[in-house]
């Protein structure tokens, strides 16, 4: 039965009532957190919230870390102290970035009208967090009916001129999509596409939710952006704190109106931290909500005439965890994944990779650029992407490319060793992409372009797939398309040839500064519900720019190419077919390829000299890792003169960098930013002109 409207607004009273509730029976908690900020303390959380928030904040932009070096180190601080202060400069000196990524999220919120009896009412605010789909709050749209009686409507603004901008509709399509839970008070519907075909999304933009943690502590400030009282669009900016933080809800101050509903809760980096859903007014000691006045409110008064004492919000990690848990067909599951790795749905619910060795698919976010992609989230079979297919059926195996003969003289060889995840594509595409990114940093280090014929690429990428997919039978017997990142990362485990790929993720995930106990990591979907491996590998997708599928897969590899000596073997037989066997040496390697590399040094032939070689996101910095290599612990590569490390923070692959410990011997280390989604791309890291220059200058001879 369809809701009718005065079903929903009774529905609206009955958000305000359980948000008047639960705000009652925080009373302690929110009083211990006001007496401590009253008493000074900016933020009144647990030290490992604060560290993984102050984290979280350098890993995202959020504050430039020139002014982090400027404050911090004016005076001597411990490390607890360190965390507060650079969550404090945060909320007082923003990047210039805020404004536009303010206007930027803005652009994602639309005003929800309704039709009713001819006319046209303001109802309440939603915001695309797809592509495709738009949240909001159950009480504005409770049911799969409501939203054909409504639709919605973006740029209700006024532009920089303070005139009225072009208004744009657009109509709900709930047969495609829809979901919503009146305890959460949350939808999320379909929006129809607009006339020319595109998706919302793709016009206006939508917001990348996260189930990582560090995204708000309590103290911090918050930001809206809807639409009171259905007036053009608004925002309540950074006027307001958080107060306290339920399992499911967050209670903050700031003045929200009416039409609010459905609204965003940003923090300070335009990370949607809670759906806005309810106002707690003010009660006297008989239970009814008072004016403004001082006096009973009565149903005739309207909602502007309360006096709304805080509001509620429903944490984002909480929605999340419910659409995890839904039982959706495949088509609503794919809508689904459209929201991203950061979801924790694009895995969860969606295909995983095939990992059987018929097919070579192409996984979502990869392109033929020779990186490995996060969220190899399941795909399409490339046709001709993974070699040719004989006359008898049988798939032949890419092989890897030889440099022309007269590339730089004749004496001189670059060679490009790629990492992991390369099956199904050409090398040829790979060296082009390669080739791309480094003539971009050559420009920038004022040396000439490389020719794409001049670059050695040896190829293993299939032969490892299939050594790989050859040894999954457990995780095929359970079908691992239906697993989430971190139970399939238990199955890994448990196939570990060595048993050491759960230290791996242990280790790397301690490197990165997770906490050994404590609360902090306990805002995702929680430990118990996928395992031990479930925290490591959240703390190390928030704390860097690839998903956790990435992570436990790119991990799985590793520990199977250093733990089987028939994969390794394999491995460096399909290297070595394509080298050169004499002449000055320039080996570029990228990801695993640093791993392969260290190991590929110990067997050149003694005619081939490496005079530079280059690693780029690389694990080496992991005892598991580099203890492993066929020169067991960190040492210097075997007869290279020169050795260059470049690694980006947020990259999840290089969490062991820089390479400190000193039996690494003499090695320039550069620490790069790499742009957003894209920290391990290996043409990101060659187009900087630091790795570029040193390259460019061995091969032409200019350094």
């Amino acid at each position: 039965m369809a809701v009718t409207g005065r079903s929903n607004e009774e529905l609206h009273e009955q958000a305000v009532a359980e948000a008047a509730r639960r705000y009652e029976e925080s009373s302690p908690e929110r009083e211990r957190v006001e007496s401590r900020m009253a008493a000074g303390v900016r933020f009144p959380d647990a030290p490992d919230a604060l560290a993984v928030r102050a984290d979280r904040i350098l890993d995202r932009g959020g504050l430039s870390p020139s002014a982090v070096v400027a404050d911090i180190h004016r005076e001597a601080m411990d490390l607890p102290d360190a965390n507060e202060r650079i969550i404090d400069l945060s909320n007082e000196l923003q990047a210039w970035s805020f404004l536009p990524r303010g206007v930027r999220a803005g652009a994602t919120v639309a005003r929800i009208t309704l039709r009713r009896d001819g006319r046209e009412l303001p109802h309440g605010t939603g915001f695309m967090v797809s592509p495709r789909l738009m949240m909001t709050n159950h009480h504005v749209l409770p049911d799969e009916t409501f939203p054909r009686q409504c639709f919605a409507e973006f740029n209700a603004q006024v532009t920089v001129d303070n005139q009225p901008d072009t208004v744009v509709r657009m109509e709900f399509d709930p047969g495609t999509f829809f979901a919503a839970d009146r305890r959460l008070d949350f939808a999320l519907v379909a929006v129809a596409p607009a006339r020319d075909g595109r998706p919302p999304g793709e016009i206006f933009g939508w917001n990348r939710l996260s189930v990582q943690i560090g995204k708000l502590v309590l103290g911090e400030k918050v930001n809206i952006i809807g639409h009171p009282d259905g007036r053009l669009k608004e925002i309540v900016l950074r006027d307001n704190a958080v107060l306290v933080r339920l399992d499911d809800f967050l209670h903050y101050r700031t003045d929200t109106r009416p039409g609010n509903s459905g609204s965003p809760v940003y923090n300070d980096q335009w990370e949607v931290v809670a759906l806005h859903h309810s106002g707690v007014p003010k009660k006297d000691d008989q239970g009814r909500i008072l004016r403004r006045d001082g006096l009973p409110w009565q149903h005739g008064d309207g909602d502007d005439a309360i006096d709304w004492v805080a509001n509620e919000g429903v944490r984002i990690s909480s929605i999340l965890k419910h659409l995890a848990g839904l039982d959706l067909d495949p088509a609503r599951r794919a809508l689904l994944a459209e929201m991203g790795p950061d979801s924790g749905l694009d895995q969860s619910t969606a295909v995983a990779p095939s990992l059987t060795p018929a097919v070579a698919p192409q996984p979502q976010g990869t392109t033929a650029s020779g990186t490995e992609t996060p969220g190899s989230a399941g795909g399409m079979v490339t046709p001709g992407a993974a070699g040719r297919e004989s006359g008898t059926g049988v798939r032949e195996t890419a092989t890897g490319l030889r440099a022309r003969s007269t590339a730089f003289g004749g004496r001189k060889h670059l060679v490009f060793l790629h990492g992991r995840d390369q099956h199904g594509k050409q090398p040829g595409d790979l060296r082009l992409n390669w080739t791309a990114g480094l003539n971009r940093g050559l420009t920038l280090a004022s040396l000439p372009p490389l020719d794409p014929q001049d670059a050695w690429f040896p190829f293993y990428g299939t032969r490892l797939h299939h050594l790989v997919s050859g040894r999954e039978s457990t995780a095929e017997s359970i079908g691992l398309d239906r697993l989430s990142a971190a139970a399939a990362a238990e199955i890994f485990a448990a196939e570990s040839p060595t048993g050491s790929y759960e230290r791996l993720i242990h280790e790397a995930a301690t490197r990165a500064g997770m906490p050994q106990d404590g609360p902090a990591a306990t805002e995702g979907f929680g430990a118990g519900l996928v395992g031990a491996l479930h925290r490591p590998l959240s703390w190390l997708a928030a704390r860097s720019d690839l998903d956790e599928w990435t992570i436990a897969t790119f991990l799985r590899d590793v520990d199977l190419y250093l733990g089987d000596g028939a994969v390794r073997q394999a491995v460096l037989d399909s290297v070595l077919e394509t080298m050169p066997t004499s002449g000055e040496l320039v080996l570029v390697t990228h990801s695993l390829g640093t791993v392969v590399g260290m190991d590929l040094l110990t067997r050149l032939p003694e005619g081939l000299d490496p005079v530079l070689m280059v690693t780029a996101g690389s694990p080496l910095g992991l005892d598991g890792v580099n203890e492993r290599l066929l020169a067991r612990g960190p040492h210097r590569p075997p007869r290279v003169r020169d050795w260059v490390n470049v690694w980006c923070p947020t990259d999840g692959v290089a969490i062991g960098c820089p390479l400190e410990d000193e039996r690494w011997g003499k090695l320039t280390q550069l620490a790069v930013s790499n742009g957003r989604d894209r920290a391990h791309k290996i043409e990101e890291y060659l187009s900087h002109p630091g790795a570029a220059g040193a390259i460019g200058s061995v091969l032409t001879g200019r350094g």
